[in-house]
């Protein structure tokens, strides 16, 4: 698969270029994961889905969110690292079903993907620290609450001139 990011992670518009990736969180029973999508443009989370699995359904969750949404035009770029799910049939034909591109990383690659690892960084460094989650339920409501009630409103960035990615949006779209 092509790298059509190339580490480009500088985007002009909304809705052009997209990435996502997978993380694990610790739960009492065992190991969850986090797949979340997020726009390079305004470093926004647009979608993100939390399982007892990784497997393609998890990511495909992220994205069905993400595109719900923000019903993005023909020409998305979706990038992701080079995991089986994101290899998968499904995943590929979702995109082609949307008129989405897929990128990958090389190989072996993890700066090619460098802003959706800060992501996850964030949120275990501020957030996360060494929390054990007792259900899958207590990990959605927690994650919703860092997402969408801290990181997309009121965190801010220092890619984005240090304003939040609601924000960020909001003043380029006047």
């Amino acid at each position: 698969m092509p790298n059509l990011v190339a580490r480009e992670f500088s985007v002009p518009a909304p809705y052009r270029v997209w990435v996502t990736d997978i993380t694990y969180l610790q739960a009492v029973e065992g190991w969850l994961y986090l797949a979340a999508v997020m726009d390079l443009y305004s470093r926004k989370i647009v979608g993100w889905a939390v399982s007892q699995r990784m497997n393609t359904d998890l990511v495909l969750d992220a994205l069905r969110q993400a595109i719900f949404r923000r019903k993005p035009q023909p020409g998305l770029i979706v990038h992701s690292d080079q995991g089986s799910q994101y290899g998968s049939f499904d995943w590929g034909n979702f995109l082609t079903d949307h008129a989405a591109k897929l990128s990958m990383s090389r190989l072996g690659n993890c700066w090619d993907n460098a802003v959706k690892e800060s992501f996850f960084s964030s949120l275990k460094r501020e957030h996360i620290r060494n929390r054990r989650y007792e259900s899958l339920r207590e990990a959605r409501q927690d994650l919703f609450s860092y997402i969408e009630m801290f990181y997309n409103p009121v965190r801010r960035h220092s890619f984005l001139d240090y304003i939040n990615p609601i924000e960020f949006e909001k003043q380029q779209a006047s």
